[in-house]
């Protein structure tokens, strides 16, 4: 899928359903299929949520306790609120990178803000970071009212082309999106390929 594809599908289901909070609703999505798209790596991933929070949150803490502290319900890791699933439309996403996958790597770390999107694929919401040197996008999935599972893949760079889930394992991502305050959601991403063992992206309405 190209990037203009992508943003167009994205575009598109923003004019969709109904208006709350200056948003378009993403109707529910249907009942969940992910278990049967999902690589074995990726579910052990998503089985070990909590192990890649237990590992990586105390040494971010160490690192930068300041930022941990003030970010408050982002970091916690059983913080989940109902009605999950963000509504389509524009975001201003940042990424935190928790815990060093390699000892010459930082424990913490904290990327510009980024502009983001939840927009649709046919009948499935889909979301995609627009913005900066690593674009994670793929399409969510539903499994409880507390918690949207999210399969996609890490566009890096200048790449213009955005890979599909499962075409590259090394690109692969697996995680969850949760909402954690009002208009605020974070997708977290266990034991990512690069850098850190756990990747947060904070999502807040544009605007």
């Amino acid at each position: 899928m190209t990037r203009a594809t992508l943003l167009a599908l994205l575009a598109g289901a923003a004019l969709t359903g109904c208006a709350r909070d200056g948003l378009s609703l993403v109707e529910t999505p249907p009942e969940t299929r992910w278990r049967a798209v999902t690589t074995d790596q990726d579910r052990d991933r998503l089985r070990d949520w909590r192990k890649a929070w237990v590992a990586a949150l105390p040494a971010a803490r160490t690192a930068d306790t300041g930022v941990i502290e003030r970010e408050g319900a982002l970091f916690e890791p059983d913080r989940a609120m109902a009605n999950a699933i963000p509504p389509a439309g524009d975001y201003r996403c940042r990424t935190f990178k928790l815990g060093a996958r390699r000892e010459d790597l930082r424990n913490f770390a904290m990327l510009p803000w980024a502009r983001c999107r939840i927009g649709r694929e046919g009948e499935m919401p889909v979301f995609a970071v627009l913005e900066g040197d690593q674009r994670p996008s793929g399409t969510l999935y539903a499994e409880s009212d507390a918690r949207v599972i999210f399969l996609g893949a890490l566009e890096l760079g200048d790449e213009t082309r955005a890979l599909t889930y499962s075409q590259d394992r090394k690109r692969d991502m697996a995680g969850y999106i949760e909402r954690v305050a009002i208009g605020r959601w974070r997708l977290v991403l266990p034991y990512p390929s690069f850098e850190s063992q756990l990747d947060v992206i904070e999502m807040v309405p544009a605007g």
